[in-house]
């Protein structure tokens, strides 16, 4: 008589991770609400949109430390957690785009970038090969979160470190998109 494997249980997609999730998603436009209210010019909403951003990114955090340490990670997991990072970046970058805080050729390089890797991954993950992130990928991040609440902060001595940062952002959003394509061709 022969015996199956034992199949390894998985987490049901009803946790608290995914739920964090789904709360950044569908909280992007209450955020983009506040950031966007009266045009950006009222400071206490920039303020309040300031703290949602913030918020909103520390869950990202928050749920990945907690799927990883309770063994909640999930398939729904693995394809919503990097969409509502792209919801909350990318709504982000265009709510301080039609509020003038920020020029559009910024958001153009960041979301070609951003967009480009994630439809190249879909398509290497397609062939089987997982394309995990990067330790640059993940300065990135850092680096386009601490800009974008810069650029958001509605105080005008914090336009230079907010350029600052953004420039640092930039140029790391673009190495690192042309690093995963050099290292995934190396790969082959």
């Amino acid at each position: 008589m022969t015996s199956k494997p034992a199949e390894r249980a998985t987490a049901s997609n009803w946790n608290l991770p995914n739920a964090l999730t789904v709360l950044r998603i569908v909280a992007v436009p209450a955020f983009l609400w506040l950031l966007l209210h009266d045009g950006g010019a009222t400071d206490r909403w920039r303020w309040w949109a300031l703290a949602a951003f913030c918020l909103l990114m520390a869950t990202d955090r928050i749920d990945g430390q907690i799927a990883r340490s309770r063994g909640l990670i999930t398939d729904f997991g693995k394809i919503a957690d990097p969409i509502a990072d792209k919801l909350l970046m990318i709504g982000a970058l265009v709510g301080l785009n039609l509020i003038g805080a920020l020029p559009w050729w910024v958001t153009v390089v960041i979301v070609i970038r951003e967009l480009g890797i994630t439809v190249w991954r879909m398509v290497l993950l397609r062939g089987g090969q997982v394309v995990p992130a990067s330790r640059g990928g993940k300065i990135k991040t850092v680096l386009q979160t601490l800009a974008v609440a810069l650029f958001i902060v509605p105080v005008d001595w914090v336009r230079i470190p907010a350029w600052i940062v953004m420039a640092a952002a930039l140029a790391v959003t673009v190495l690192t998109g042309v690093q995963y394509i050099l290292d995934s061709r190396r790969a082959r």
